[in-house]
């Protein structure tokens, strides 16, 4: 009879869902341990079930919509780029002249050659410029010419 009553119940769902968030670490059940825990003081200072299990509800997707994208957001600050998103915002050298109009253009970057067409439509970069790779569409980066300053 022990194991049936609110406080009990409320904690082993605590345990349970802390658990499960301990072997997935996906952020996918801390937030209704914080309701579980929430609606287990509630039911020690003797609240009735129904406000028990409102608080779980109303608790848990509080936190969730609330607290979520701030986690992920910092637990993603330190993500490492991967292939092709890791270009953007480098420099590469240009090996063909770029013109969007002529459809022409190619540059090197890390040694592997690219198709490469400008951010602006009018420009054309000659062979030998410096340019910065602003996107990806496609198989093709989408660069802007990098001006010497005197």
């Amino acid at each position: 009879m022990l194991l049936t009553t609110p406080p009990i119940m409320w904690l082993v769902l605590l345990i349970a869902l802390l658990a499960v968030e301990a072997v997935t670490l996906g952020l996918t059940t801390i937030w209704f341990a914080g309701g579980a825990a929430a609606a287990f003081v509630a039911a020690l200072a003797g609240a009735n079930l129904t406000v028990q299990i409102t608080i779980f509800v109303v608790l848990s997707l509080v936190l969730l919509i609330v607290t979520r994208p701030l986690a992920v957001r910092y637990m993603q600050k330190d993500h490492v780029k991967t292939n092709a998103d890791s270009l953007i915002g480098q420099h590469a050298l240009v090996t063909e002249e770029i013109s969007n109009l002529d459809q022409t253009g190619e540059v090197v970057i890390a040694g592997v050659g690219w198709m490469t067409r400008s951010r602006r439509e009018e420009d054309i970069i000659p062979v030998g410029s410096r340019v910065r790779i602003c996107a990806i569409e496609g198989v093709k980066l989408i660069v802007e010419e990098i001006k010497e300053e005197n």
